[in-house]
């Protein structure tokens, strides 16, 4: 991966906490319902190869995470440093900074279809504290994902990232945070679309 830029950040120390402690408690309770009543959505083969264990904020300085499928042209992604147990039983440490950029980002179902958006460009490295109430400094990549690439659809409350262990896309990880998605672009090019031909036909 070539050499990011890295910006600081200095968050209010409260504003941290809160927002740590909103993706603990995601990923906490969709990690308990992984095997109930959400796996189901994907394929067998989705689930079994992307378990949840990546720590994303979505909009990282909006804390409603309002996504507007009309306005926006792309969405943040911040990725966070964890640290977990892997598959073996053994000690994990996912460090976005130092991990190739494969992520693909959207709803659960279309990413475990195999879609999603990719990237636009390598990301900003951005340094804030450290999670569960750590005073170091930790990094973080920022990623940019074209809007009209996500199929995010309006009334939407969640969305997802996975990253893919390597080219085949097939192994990795896969991380969820809570969204507000309004507007649909393609019902109002759809009603453009119409009006232009009706003013076309007077």
């Amino acid at each position: 991966m070539s050499m990011l830029t890295k910006n600081s950040q200095e968050k209010d120390g409260c504003s941290t906490l809160g927002s740590t402690t909103r993706r603990r408690l995601i990923r906490g309770a969709f990690g308990a319902a992984a095997t109930a009543a959400v796996t189901p959505v994907l394929t067998g083969v989705a689930a079994a190869h992307f378990p949840l264990q990546l720590d994303i904020d979505v909009q990282p300085e909006n804390e409603d995470n309002f996504i507007d499928l009309e306005d926006h042209e792309s969405i943040p992604v911040a990725v966070h440093r964890t640290e977990f147990l892997n598959s073996d039983g053994e000690r994990e440490v996912f460090d976005p900074t130092e991990e190739d950029i494969r992520y693909r980002f959207g709803s659960r179902s279309t990413l475990g279809s195999g879609g999603g958006a990719r990237p636009a460009g390598e990301g900003t490295v951005t340094s804030s504290g450290g999670d569960h109430g750590d005073e170091q400094n930790q990094d973080s990549l920022v990623v940019e994902f074209p809007i009209g690439e996500t199929v995010l659809e309006d009334g939407m409350e969640t969305a997802w990232v996975f990253w893919e262990r390597d080219e085949s896309g097939e192994h990795g990880f896969a991380g969820v945070d809570t969204v507000s998605v309004y507007g649909t672009e393609v019902s109002n090019r759809d009603l453009a679309g119409l009006l232009r031909a009706v003013l076309e036909q007077g």
